[in-house]
């Protein structure tokens, strides 16, 4: 009985209980659209319409296939919709222009080439860094050329990599490292999260949420949407002692759903990345 109660205390909500929970931990994280969205694993939820989208959406629906005087037009139908193709996205972008595709390869490959990079380590220990974002680096008075900020962050080390590239030179240009900043985490690294809480000890009781809720066996981080951010410690009112490294460490917070379905309460499960460890709070 009391493994029957422990599960189903408030483990499996509806969508909309879940976004309401006041508690500490929900304020670094902004839950996604409601339960039963088209969710893809890794992604966000629904965009909602305002009053104003509202009425002028319905103002549209009513006035299509209408003549002038506001009459349906006698056996009119309106047109099938149509997508129009994005425009060529040239190589590469001018001014203030967001980085093309082909200059965010070029920014991060540049950003690998100074020596040192191969003994850096991803979120997986591969080898090198894990890449976090690339950025538009601010532009220079009087200087044309295209520049990229490109944030790693190396586990080997547990250091914030951030390195600025010219694109025109193709050199690097200003390069630093920093440890105990933590920005807001990779998909990559919130994937890695969630397979090792599915691995730990402690999701047994993520996997059984997801029996509860959908009759099937829970086998891979697919089969889930989630979402999170990095966990800062300070933001509690007490820490485990596992957690202390937090902030110095690499450590995430994840919320997770069936796809299309119930959420399933992971955010008491901590996730150390840097020390791969997971940890229940609260």
């Amino acid at each position: 009985m009391y493994e029957i109660a422990r599960r189903h205390l408030g483990k499996v909500v509806a969508g909309a209980a879940m976004a309401v929970t006041g508690t500490a931990a929900a304020v670094a994280i902004t839950l996604p659209g409601t339960a039963g969205a088209d969710d893809t694993p890794g992604g966000r939820g629904t965009v909602s319409v305002g009053a104003d989208g509202a009425n002028a959406a319905a103002g549209e629906s009513a006035g299509a296939g209408q003549d002038g005087t506001g009459a349906q037009a006698a056996g009119s139908a309106p047109p099938p919709a149509t997508v129009a193709p994005a425009p060529a996205e040239g190589a590469k972008g001018v001014g203030s222009d967001p980085l093309t595709d082909a200059e965010l390869a070029r920014a991060e490959a540049l950003a690998l080439t100074p020596p040192g990079a191969s003994a850096q380590q991803d979120v997986e220990g591969g080898r090198g860094p894990q890449h976090l974002a690339t950025e538009l680096a601010e532009p220079r008075p009087g200087d044309p050329a295209r520049r990229a900020d490109v944030r790693f962050y190396d586990y080997a080390r547990d250091e914030l990599v951030t390195r600025t590239v010219n694109l025109d030179t193709g050199k690097v240009e200003k390069s630093g490292t920093q440890k105990g900043v933590q920005p807001s985490a990779h998909p990559e690294e919130l994937r890695e999260a969630l397979e090792l809480i599915l691995a730990s000890p402690l999701g047994k009781g993520v996997k059984e949420d997801y029996a509860d809720a959908t009759g099937k066996e829970l086998t891979s981080t697919t089969q889930l949407w989630f979402n999170g951010d990095a966990y800062r410690p300070y933001r509690e009112a007490s820490v485990p002692a596992q957690l202390a490294r937090c902030g110095e460490h690499r450590c995430v917070r994840l919320v997770t759903k069936v796809l299309n379905g119930a959420w399933i309460d992971t955010r008491n499960l901590i996730v150390d990345l840097s020390a791969r460890t997971v940890t229940r709070v609260g």
